[in-house]
């Protein structure tokens, strides 16, 4: 029969080193927090879809909408979240309100999620 714990040590060990490096390193819970919700946030898949647009071009809501087939009282919630992440930004032109993403960093993390789903 096959052992099932395949990916567990066969044995205790410990590596004292390692540990005090790993725990030196840890990321303050803050941090820990906040990445969580930023992941969080990125799991939704109207989400992915609205911030793909916006690696492409800046888009008004209503454009937004109707490309992606959806109410933009619905975007504009989404819309909500994204920029209280700081993921997005908007700027208003009269009565339109144009979005775009916040920064290079939110362009890197969509990227890089591409890369990595698309790496063999």
């Amino acid at each position: 029969m096959k052992n099932i714990l395949c990916d567990m040590c066969e044995e205790t060990c410990e590596h004292p080193e390692t540990i005090c490096w790993a725990k030196e390193e840890m990321l303050a819970e803050p941090t820990v927090q906040q990445l969580a919700e930023i992941f969080k946030i990125l799991g939704d898949s109207t989400r992915i879809k609205i911030l793909h647009l916006l690696t492409l071009r800046e888009m008004c809501v209503c454009d937004i909408a109707k490309t992606l087939a959806m109410g933009q009282s619905a975007i504009s919630h989404q819309l909500r979240v994204l920029r209280a992440a700081r993921l997005v930004k908007f700027r208003k032109d009269g009565k339109e309100a144009w979005y775009s993403l916040d920064d290079e960093h939110v362009v890197g993390l969509m990227c890089q999620g591409l890369e990595h789903i698309n790496h063999n």
